[in-house]
């Protein structure tokens, strides 16, 4: 495991390694026991969109582990003047130790890494978002003591987040029905790829379907960075695929609810459901700190 482009680039085992990881590090920082494993290591983190919980979390990260982030945006360095990406990664991989990039362009990434000699990790692009459900992963195994033979259920658009969460339920063997409106459905390739994977996939367009005995109830916002002018049809078309307490009734009575923010409340999930019992979306925004410093741990640690 060099990069963390897609979340095809990890195994079973990988996933499991990195949760142990993420699970010892979350309890040490809790301990206030200081780590200087990225002693003098720096990540270069390049940024094309806005971001809270991706900026932060990767900059305390580097600060935990005794190492240095650096905040690259997109607009203050050569790749919005022309700079071929080649080049940068080709730069960048002389002055740091790793790359994070949150990307408008999954090729972006990809071409990244292909040109990078340092890890890659892909922090967000418009096909993936494999740090997020790392994250998510680590939160469902806290709160229901295993990741398998579980039933997450997807409510809402299909998706980078959807995308990324359907690879990761088939790697780890979780049950995953997506229900969505026609025309929002997730990439037709990551469907094929999570099916190969063996993974039990269904795609619906009956939120009721998705929900009814779900271990977990997902959703994502309906309108996503790039998608502001298209509002009104959103609205119109997702209207029905809101996560609220009549689809907290089908689910299991110990359904765990998540989101993986910002959310707009009363749009894809009701306030009363996004603050109330079975709601872990914080937890999961936390996890995001434990997962990324397992996994960079991993990609840029003494081996």
């Amino acid at each position: 495991m060099k990069n963390l482009i897609s979340m095809t680039d990890l195994s079973d085992e990988d996933i499991h390694e990195l949760l142990d990881s993420a699970q010892d590090l979350k309890e040490k920082r809790a301990r206030d026991k200081v780590t200087e494993l990225l002693k003098n290591k720096s990540l270069a983190m390049i940024f094309e969109k806005p971001s809270t919980r991706t900026r932060v979390s990767f900059e305390v990260a580097m600060s935990d582990l005794g190492g240095h982030g650096l905040y690259l945006n997109y607009k203050d360095i050569q790749l919005d003047r022309g700079e071929p990406i080649s080049d940068t990664a080709t730069v960048l991989s002389r002055y740091v130790n790793g790359i994070a990039g949150r990307v408008n362009s999954h090729d972006t990434i990809k071409e990244m890494a292909k040109y990078s000699t340092i890890p890659v990790i892909n922090a967000l692009s418009d096909m993936e978002h494999p740090c997020q459900i790392l994250a998510d992963l680590l939160t469902i195994q806290e709160y229901k003591n295993r990741i398998k033979n579980l039933k997450f259920a997807w409510v809402g658009d299909g998706n980078n987040v959807c995308n990324s969460a359907i690879l990761g339920c088939a790697i780890v063997g979780m049950e995953i029905v997506v229900a969505c409106p026609e025309g929002y459905e997730p990439n037709s390739y990551i469907v094929e790829q999570g099916k190969k994977i063996g993974g039990n996939v269904t795609i619906t367009h009956d939120p009721a379907e998705a929900a009814e005995d779900a271990d977990i109830l997902y959703t994502d916002v309906w309108i996503s960075m790039g998608d502001e002018d298209e509002r009104e049809k959103r609205l119109n078309d997702l209207g029905d695929y809101q996560i609220n307490s009549n689809l907290v009734n089908l689910a299991k009575h110990d359904v765990i609810v998540m989101h993986c923010l910002p959310a707009h409340r009363d749009e894809e999930i009701t306030e009363d459901v996004l603050n109330g019992s079975h709601s872990v979306v914080f937890d999961q925004a936390e996890n995001r700190l434990h997962a990324q410093k397992a996994l960079i741990l991993k990609l840029m640690g003494q081996k």
